[in-house]
């Protein structure tokens, strides 16, 4: 964790400063600020935009009755997205454009999604999705990762009930 921190407040600044000497060096003082004023606009823009289409998507699947995962994870980026580009600097702002790019966003939100592990709160157990595509359940133990594999079967509209107790 020390090292993302790190990386954030100490080595992203320092380039951003070189970046910005060396752009103001080859166009002026005044054109590099147009550019650095004219790109979080720009941003801020086309991140409001794609924002709305994605709560409408999210609203849309919820409405019937899906869980917008996917688009959960892009508004995520997109917010990250419109962090770096109000942020003044240009890597920043390639990287904040860059997630505007919805093949960019898909890609890594495959990649997060991968890894995601999904905690059953009130079951004591938690679920993953294996390398194969499978689902997982591992019982309820200290860690999820050492417990024993079980593959879970899906069923469609079907209810099941029973009780569960909490062992803490």
């Amino acid at each position: 964790m020390f090292q993302v921190l790190f990386v954030l407040f100490i080595i992203i600044p320092i380039i951003e400063i070189a970046v910005l000497i060396q752009v103001g060096e080859l166009l002026g003082l005044w054109p590099t600020i147009a550019i650095v004023i004219a790109s979080a606009w720009l941003g801020a823009k086309y991140v409001r935009q794609q924002g709305l289409a994605t709560m409408q998507s999210v609203q849309a699947k919820m409405a019937q009755g899906e869980m917008p995962s996917s688009e959960i994870v892009t508004g995520l980026m997109l917010l990250v997205a419109g962090v770096l580009l109000v942020t003044p600097g240009f890597v920043t702002d390639v990287l904040g454009l860059s997630l505007l790019i919805p093949g960019v966003r898909q890609f890594i939100a495959s990649a997060v999604q991968k890894h995601i592990i999904v905690n059953q709160v009130a079951g004591g157990a938690a679920f993953h999705q294996g390398g194969s595509g499978n689902v997982y359940q591992h019982e309820a133990q200290d860690s999820p990762f050492t417990a024993e594999r079980k593959p879970v079967s899906h069923h469609q509209g079907e209810t099941l009930e029973g009780d569960f107790e909490r062992k803490d």
